[in-house]
């Protein structure tokens, strides 16, 4: 009996552990790579797609979506200590029925509560209200990603990132994009722009500083962040708080995406498994076949040339079989050849045909079509000779 007992308590903590690995969540760590299945606290148009994308907010207007991970991450060492070090990385889109407007953007957030029913879309980004906005009670930190320039919050411009505290008006911000390894030049992103990005979000408890990177996705984590700041952040985050995502709109229909998401107390965050994230949903016309795109051109200009090439050899046959009636040829010329003829009776008035050069040209033997079989002797005359052509009129009046 006690041995069945003892397999039951195995089996049963196997399911936990299982349980716990399927959430992802492992020794304070937690890692999605896409969200099927996933166990989130979702609130306003928050929801995760069929296809396992966190869609925070689904292209209509005026709306807030939350989503959080439902059990609370202790970030103090002790009740009332320090918190303590902490690391989180995801991957975002943003799709905007516009390829240059958009509105208003995301934020990654540790938040005291997941209570956010007063907090107001827009600008707000779901995060507060007009009247609380900087308010110490609000106990939250978030790493926006903004997509609207608001002066009141002195932002830099509408495509930026920025480390927050209690409220919108950031620590510190930068210009969305990355600094390249190989050259170290800064190379900017668009927000906006459609497709998967990736954020990383570091704080270190020893020096209070906050560091935040982002790249392409398929671009490694830069080794120069995108910018840090300096703050203390046992200020603003509780002892115990959780760790999710806020999201709004304004007067321009958008949608936000989170595609993976991980987090880690006191140490990296677990690396996000790039190759099974979910696919984006497309947006626009459909793309043209690439296979369009290349045989189009070359067809294009087969056919050009085919046809420049008709043209030219028709041209050049007309050209070689041309004549010109000369004005002599009216008054003096007893019977009129075609040059056409006389070139094929010469066979191109080839060399193996001539019979001899002249004062005034060369003489070339010919035979006539198939219909005569008749041997002439062709004398050729240059255009611009008028010695040549008194000489040639004096022996056609013999």
């Amino acid at each position: 009996m006690n041995s069945v007992l003892m397999l039951v308590r195995l089996l049963f903590l196997i399911c936990l552990i299982l349980a716990a690995s399927t959430t992802g969540e492992a020794d304070g760590q937690l890692v999605y790579s896409g969200f099927t299945g996933a166990n989130l606290t979702l609130d306003g148009a928050a929801t995760v797609t069929p296809d396992g994308l966190l869609e925070l907010t689904n292209g209509t207007d005026q709306q807030k979506g939350h989503a959080f991970y439902p059990t609370p991450v202790r970030f103090a060492g002790s009740p009332g200590g320090a918190v303590q070090s902490f690391s989180a990385s995801f991957v975002f889109a943003i799709q905007s029925i516009y390829t240059d407007l958009s509105a208003h953007g995301m934020a990654f957030v540790v938040a005291s509560s997941t209570n956010f029913s007063s907090a107001l879309p827009g600008q707000l980004l779901g995060l507060t209200d007009i009247q609380n906005n900087g308010n110490g009670s609000n106990h939250f930190f978030a790493v926006e990603l903004d997509t609207i320039q608001n002066k009141e919050f002195d932002d830099l411009n509408a495509n930026h990132a920025g480390a927050n505290v209690n409220g919108l008006r950031s620590l510190q911000s930068y210009y969305a994009g990355y600094f390249d390894d190989e050259d170290g030049n800064f190379r900017n992103l668009s927000l906006i722009s459609r497709e998967a990005m990736q954020v990383w979000v570091d704080y270190d408890h020893r020096v209070a500083q906050i560091t935040v990177t982002m790249a392409p996705i398929n671009v490694r984590r830069p080794a120069k962040p995108l910018f840090t700041a300096t703050h203390n952040l046992t200020t603003a985050v509780t002892d115990v708080a959780y760790v999710g995502f806020s999201s709004a709109t304004g007067t321009i229909n958008v949608r936000h995406y989170v595609l993976g998401w991980s987090f880690a107390m006191n140490g990296p965050a677990p690396a996000i498994d790039i190759a099974k994230l979910p696919k984006l949903p497309r947006m626009g016309p459909k793309p043209r076949s690439k296979v369009l795109d290349i045989v189009l051109p070359i067809a294009s200009g087969v056919f050009v040339l085919t046809l420049g090439t008709i043209v030219l050899l028709v041209l050049q046959r007309r050209f070689r079989y041309a004549e010109l009636r000369e004005d002599w040829e009216v008054e003096f010329g007893p019977q009129r050849f075609s040059y056409k003829d006389l070139y094929r009776a010469t066979e191109g008035f080839s060399d193996t045909h001539l019979l001899g050069i002249g004062g005034f040209g060369r003489v070339y033997k010919g035979i006539l079509p198939v219909s005569t079989r008749m041997e002439v002797a062709v004398k050729k005359v240059a255009h611009d000779s008028k010695q040549g052509i008194k000489e040639f009129i004096s022996e056609t009046e013999r």
